[in-house]
C-alpha cells in the first residue's frame, strides 16, 4: 500500500478537525489547524516507516522543510526500526566499525578517565553509531501538517517524531512506543556522580510554534528501564524524555495524552543559558495523565505553563518529583489531582531549580486539599513566590480537581478519541 493511497477511514474521521478557539496556548492568534486545509491529494493512509516517510515529504532529511498541507492517517503498527523493505534493524545494523561497548567501558571509566567529556576514537565511533540509528527512528516532520491514529490501535513503535522550525502541527491518537537508542553516552560531568544519557525522545518540540498534542499514548513498552543495568554505577539509560519542548518553541496544547511508566517525561526549555527562551515556551498541559512517572511532570524554564485537571498516579517507591520549577519559568497550575502512596510528603510534589514562583490552587492529595507551595517552603526553608505575574485566558472548561481522575481515565490516551 503505497502513501497516497486510500483505506476506508473510520466512521467519524477526526482528520480536518483543528484545535478549539480557546484550547489552551495552542489556540493563541491564528490557532493551530494542522493539515485541515490539505487537497484531496495530500491525504494519506500509511501502515510502514517507508509509506510514512513517503507522505511527509519523500525524504526523511528534507520532510522538515515540507510545508505541503498534509493529513496522514497511522493505520496499525509503525516500526521505525526497520530497513525501506520493512525488515527489522537492530543494534549491529547501525553499530560504527570502530565502536565496542566493552571498548568504551574500558576506556572512560572514571578511574581511568576522569571527569572530563569522552573524546577521543571511541567516542566518535559511539556518536556515529547513535546517528546511523537516529536518521533512522527519528522522523521529520514539516509545518501544516495533521499525523492521526486509526480506531484504537495506532502506534508508532522503536523511535518518534522530531518537529523542528515548523508551525501549524497536530498529532493525535497515536501511542508512541519505546524510542530506544542502543548507544547512550557516558557523562561524567552530569551531577555529582555522572550518568549516562540517551539521544531520542517520542516527541521533539523545537523552534516550532502552534502545536497540538491530543489523545496520544506514551510509555517505553516492552523495554522499561532496567535500574539493574547499570556501568560505572549509573543506570544505563536508553530513553530520553517522552515529549520534549525546546528552542524557543511557543504555543502548544498538550491535551488528554497518557504518560505511563518513564524517567524523564517532558522538559519545557532545555538550559538556563538560553536566554532566547525568554517571551517564548507558552504551553497548556491539561487532562494528562502521568502514571509512574519518576520526574519532570513537567520541569519547566522560562515558559508560561498552564497546567490544569491534569492526574498524578503513582504507585512505585522511585517516586521524585512532578513540577519542575526551573529558572525564570512561570507555572501556574490548578485543579490537579494527585495519587500518590501513603505517606507520600506533599512537598515532592515539586522541586525548585533555580526558580522562584508557582501559582498553585485547588490541588488534592489523595482526596486532601494542600498547599504545595507553603509546604514545600516549610519543609525545606525556601521561599518560593505564589505569583508567577500572569493569569491564563485561554481555557475551555476548568473541572473540579475531584472529578479529575474519573475524567481523565476514562477519556484521555490513544483510542479513545471521540
Amino acid at each position: 500500500m503505497m502513501a497516497g493511497s486510500s483505506l476506508p477511514v473510520q466512521a467519524e474521521d477526526h482528520g480536518r478537525e483543528v484545535l478549539g478557539s480557546k484550547d489552551g496556548w495552542g489556540a493563541y492568534g491564528e490557532g493551530t489547524t494542522g493539515g485541515a486545509d490539505a487537497s484531496s491529494d495530500h491525504v494519506y493512509t500509511v501502515q510502514n516507516r517507508q509509506q510514512l516517510v513517503e507522505a511527509l515529504g519523500g525524504k526523511n532529511s528534507a520532510n522538515g522543510l515540507n510545508d505541503t498541507p498534509k493529513i496522514i492517517y497511522i493505520k496499525g503498527t509503525i516500526d521505525l526500526n526497520v530497513d525501506d523493505e520493512n525488515k527489522p534493524l537492530g543494534f549491529d545494523d547501525y553499530k560504527d566499525p570502530e565502536y565496542s561497548l566493552e571498548k568504551y567501558l574500558a576506556a572512560y571509566s572514571p578511574d581511568k578517565w576522569g571527569k572530563k567529556e569522552p573524546s577521543g576514537k571511541l567516542e566518535d565511533a559511539r556518536a556515529r553509531s547513535e546517528k546511523n540509528q537516529k536518521e533512522r527512528v527519528i522522523l521529520n516532520v514539516g509545518s501544516n501538517t495533521t499525523i492521526i491514529g486509526l480506531g484504537d490501535d495506532a502506534k508508532i513503535l522503536g523511535g518518534g517524531f522530531y518537529i523542528k522550525q515548523a508551525k501549524n502541527v497536530i498529532i493525535r491518537n497515536i501511542e508512541f512506543e519505546n524510542a530506544y537508542d542502543y548507544f547512550p553516552a557516558w557523562d561524567p560531568t552530569d551531577g555529582s556522580e555522572g550518568n549516562w544519557n540517551s539521544e531520542f525522545d517520542n516527541l521533539l518540540l523545537e523552534s516550532s510554534e502552534h502545536v497540538w498534542v491530543d489523545h496520544c499514548s506514551f510509555n517505553d513498552g516492552s523495554k522499561p528501564d532496567n535500574f539493574d543495568d547499570t556501568y560505572f554505577g549509573r543506570v544505563f539509560q536508553h530513553h530520553d524524555g517522552l515529549l520534549d519542548i525546546k528552542k524557543q518553541s511557543d504555543f502548544v496544547t498538550v491535551s488528554y495524552n497518557v504518560f505511563s511508566g518513564h524517567d524523564k517525561n517532558t522538559i519545557v526549555g532545555s538550559s538556563d543559558k538560553y536566554s532566547a527562551d525568554n517571551g517564548h515556551l507558552r504551553v497548556t498541559f491539561h487532562h494528562n495523565m502521568y502514571e509512574n512517572i519518576k520526574e519532570r511532570a513537567p520541569r519547566v524554564r522560562y515558559g508560561k505553563v498552564h497546567l490544569y485537571n491534569n492526574y498524578f498516579k503513582n504507585t512505585e517507591n522511585n517516586y521524585d518529583y512532578s513540577w519542575g520549577v526551573g529558572y525564570s519559568s512561570k507555572i501556574y497550575a490548578e485543579d490537579n489531582y494527585f495519587s500518590l502512596p501513603e505517606g507520600t510528603k506533599p512537598e515532592k510534589m515539586m522541586k525548585a531549580f533555580k526558580g522562584d514562583a508557582l501559582h498553585e490552587e485547588d490541588t488534592l492529595l489523595n482526596d486532601q486539599k494542600i498547599d504545595v507551595v507553603s509546604t514545600y517552603n516549610k519543609a525545606y526553608n525556601a521561599s518560593i513566590k505564589k505569583s508567577t505575574g500572569w493569569t491564563p485566558e485561554l481555557y475551555e472548561k476548568i473541572d473540579a480537581a475531584k472529578d479529575v481522575p474519573k475524567i481523565v481515565e476514562e477519556q484521555a490516551g490513544a483510542g479513545k478519541l471521540q
